[in-house]
């Protein structure tokens, strides 16, 4: 009872630093696959991005790989698939779906649902993006680089979205999906869109899904 007290917490608390809006629902996600797949070699020589999705939905198991494989935990001491600096996890992935928008958490492996609108037209300024079953946005916490300036916070913030979207790349052509990492996006617009406080800083967008025709 107590361990479910202490996860309830935890949720909420990091529902109130990512945005303003409450949790409507925890949603447990399968425990990651991390065995199987293609090569390292394999998958960097065929990485590439694509453009063309069809609207077929991800299932939660590849779901959770694909953001287990993206900046998920892969450590007992709480570390993740991807760098940051200094070990600060600045980086928050938004997921954006036909069925709401939500948090991955990466320590439980579970979405928190933020809410239930269809606002994956804000994800990106592609067509494309409104269509596809999937965007990610990297948002970047301030909050959570403490004793710099902001063009430092803006440096790192980057480089380590930049390397959270090469896992998705490489998950991705594992597994069969198709993905393109877009920094054409409308950050004023987002962090109204989905109530990011004014710490929180959209960096990279990222659309998935199947490949279309």
């Amino acid at each position: 009872m107590k361990r479910k007290v202490l996860s309830l917490a935890l949720f909420t608390f990091i529902a109130i630093i990512t945005c303003k809006s409450q949790v409507i629902e925890t949603i447990p996600l399968p425990p990651p696959q991390k065995s199987g797949g293609m090569s390292l070699l394999e998958a960097l020589s065929l990485r590439q991005s694509g453009r063309s999705f069809n609207d077929k939905d991800l299932s939660p198991q590849v779901l959770s790989n694909l953001l287990w494989a993206a900046f998920g935990v892969n450590r007992e001491d709480g570390k993740r698939t991807a760098p940051s600096a200094r070990n600060w996890k600045e980086i928050d992935i938004i997921v954006v779906k036909s069925d709401g928008w939500y948090q991955y958490e990466a320590e439980q492996n579970a979405l928190l649902k933020m809410g239930n609108e269809d606002l994956r037209e804000y994800a990106g300024q592609q067509d494309f993006v409104k269509t596809a079953p999937v965007n990610l946005i990297f948002v970047a916490d301030y909050g959570r680089i403490p004793d710099t300036n902001d063009e430092t916070r803006k440096f790192f913030s980057a480089a380590d979205a930049g390397f959270i979207s090469q896992n998705v790349y490489l998950y991705c052509v594992s597994a069969g999906l198709s993905t393109v990492v877009r920094g054409s996006i409308d950050r004023d617009r987002m962090k109204e869109v989905f109530m990011f406080r004014p710490e929180l800083h959209p960096v990279l967008a990222q659309t998935i899904g199947y490949p279309g025709e």
